[in-house]
């Protein structure tokens, strides 16, 4: 189950060397946040409760966002019986370089147990040079929603994304076993509008949950297909296989990537978690 190597310029990089390690345990019928170190500029908050006895976490990146040459790496780890939820209080802003790669990795084990991993949006600036790679390990009957939205240069303020490179990696493994492999690489604005790239669609996104039993057998998938709105249909596909529910947005607006997921999620979690949705705070500020 190798995980993905960091590319070799970037870790002869002088940026952040930023680390953050959590663990979750259950502990007389609570999930704490019982294991928590930290080297540089990544944090959390301190763990919150609104739904009693499942944890939710806000993880901080560096103040200002990421530069050329930072290296960060979060590993986050959920023992038997233990439910989180962890997001962002924000976007996340990668900034050009004069050269040297950023890099962000991301290890995510969950072990009988539950993760809500939805953090917010990651902003990749023109100029910028990126590599996201994030691994899902799951053991056992671990369950897992997470989700991934990247916006390739700023849209809002018709900022396209017409040099620098982003490597986006994904990979989820099941009691050792590949379930799914993606990689995708964006070499400034020819990827961005090639017909076999992004066609001109700077936002792109991807949900997977753990469904078990297939959702087409329960008819979950149908619902949420019929629950999309009609002018977002040609923007978002939805499918299922070997027991993952999967969702990809290609589009151009973050709120618009952001709100079908929360549709979806919504739609997902009592069917995943177990529990009605319970949308973290932090999303309405």
């Amino acid at each position: 189950m190798a995980e993905p190597a960091i590319r070799s310029d970037a870790m002869e990089s002088t940026g952040w060397q930023a680390a953050l390690r959590l663990g979750f345990r259950q502990i007389a019928g609570k999930t704490l946040l019982a294991e928590r170190s930290r080297q540089g500029p990544l944090a959390v908050q301190r763990a919150l409760y609104p739904e009693g006895d499942l944890c939710h976490v806000y993880l901080l990146h560096p103040p200002g966002g990421v530069a050329g040459g930072d290296q960060l790496r979060i590993s986050t780890e959920v023992a038997p019986g233990a439910t989180a939820l962890v997001t962002t209080p924000g976007a996340t802003k990668f900034y050009r370089s004069a050269g040297p790669w950023a890099t962000q990795r991301q290890t995510l084990r969950v072990t009988d147990g539950c993760l809500e991993w939805l953090p917010q949006e990651n902003i990749i600036f023109p100029g910028a040079r990126i590599e996201l790679a994030t691994t899902v390990q799951l053991e056992g009957n671990a369950r897992f929603i997470g989700w991934e939205i990247h916006c390739l240069g700023r849209p809002v303020i018709d900022e396209v994304f017409d040099h620098g490179a982003a490597l986006f990696r994904f990979s989820l493994f099941r009691d050792g076993l590949p379930l799914l492999h993606e990689r995708l690489e964006v070499n400034g604005q020819a990827d961005l509008g090639a017909s076999a790239g992004l066609r001109h669609h700077p936002v792109l996104g991807t949900l997977i949950a753990t469904t078990g039993a297939t959702a087409g057998d329960n008819g979950l998938l149908d619902t949420i297909r019929a629950q999309l709105p009609e002018s977002q249909r040609n923007r978002l596909g939805i499918t299922e296989v070997d027991g993952l529910f999967i969702a990809r947005y290609l589009g151009d607006s973050t709120e618009t990537a952001r709100a079908l997921f929360s549709d979806i999620w919504k739609a997902l979690r009592p069917a995943v978690v177990d529990r009605p949705p319970c949308v973290p705070r932090i999303w309405n500020t």
